[in-house]
C-alpha cells in the first residue's frame, strides 16, 4: 500500500511541477466534490445528486484552484519570506480581505446554481448567513493558513489548504442548505 502510495505522490508531484495551475484545478475540483458528495450523505440524501456534485467540482476545478494558484503567487510577490510580520501580512490579506469575498460568493453560488433559488431569496440568506459563517471561520481559518505560509512548501499550499478545506467545505455545504427558518 505504502509503495503505491509513494508512486502516487511521485506521478502527482511531478504533475504538478510541470503543469502547476491544471494540476491545482484538478486537485481543487475532486477536493470540492469530495466535500459535496460527503456534506450529501451527512445531510441524508440516499444519492448523491450528480448535477450538484459535478457543479461543486466545476467550482473547485474552475475558480478555486486558479485562483488559490494565483493568490498564492500575488502574496508571495507582495510579502516575500517568512518572517512573522510578513506572514502575519499574507494570513490578514486572504482571511480578513479575500475569505469574506469567496464565502458570499459561494452562498450566491450555492443558492442560485445549485439550489436554483431566485437572487432576491440569495441576497437575503447571504445577508442573514454570512456573518456568522465568516465567524465560524475566522476561528479556524487564521491558524491554518498561517500553518501553511510557515511550514508548507509553495507548491503544495493549495493542496494543503484544499485537503483542510474538505471539511471546511462540509460545514459550507451543509449552512448553504436553505432550510426554512424556524418559527416559534
Amino acid at each position: 500500500m505504502s509503495e503505491i502510495a509513494s508512486k502516487a505522490w511521485t506521478v502527482y508531484v511531478n504533475s504538478l511541477n510541470r503543469h502547476p495551475l491544471p494540476t491545482k484545478a484538478v486537485t481543487a475540483g475532486v477536493l470540492t466534490g469530495l466535500s459535496d458528495a460527503i456534506a450529501q450523505k451527512l445531510t441524508g440524501n440516499k444519492h448523491i445528486q450528480i448535477k450538484r456534485l459535478l457543479s461543486m467540482f466545476l467550482t473547485g476545478l474552475l475558480y478555486m484552484g486558479p485562483f488559490d494558484h494565483f493568490l498564492h503567487k500575488l502574496l508571495d510577490k507582495l510579502f516575500h519570506g517568512t518572517k512573522k510580520e510578513t506572514i502575519a501580512k499574507k494570513v490578514f490579506v486572504q482571511e480578513f480581505i479575500i475569505s469574506p469575498i469567496n464565502t458570499a460568493l459561494f452562498l450566491t453560488f450555492y443558492g442560485k446554481v445549485v439550489e436554483g433559488k431566485p437572487l432576491s431569496a440569495v441576497k437575503d440568506k447571504v445577508k442573514r448567513d454570512l456573518p456568522s459563517i465568516q465567524f465560524a471561520s475566522w476561528r479556524f481559518w487564521p491558524f491554518v493558513a498561517w500553518f501553511n505560509y510557515q511550514f508548507v512548501p509553495m507548491q503544495l499550499r493549495v493542496l494543503f489548504m484544499n485537503t483542510i478545506g474538505v471539511g471546511w467545505g462540509v460545514f459550507l455545504n451543509m449552512k448553504a442548505r436553505s432550510i426554512a427558518p424556524k418559527t416559534v
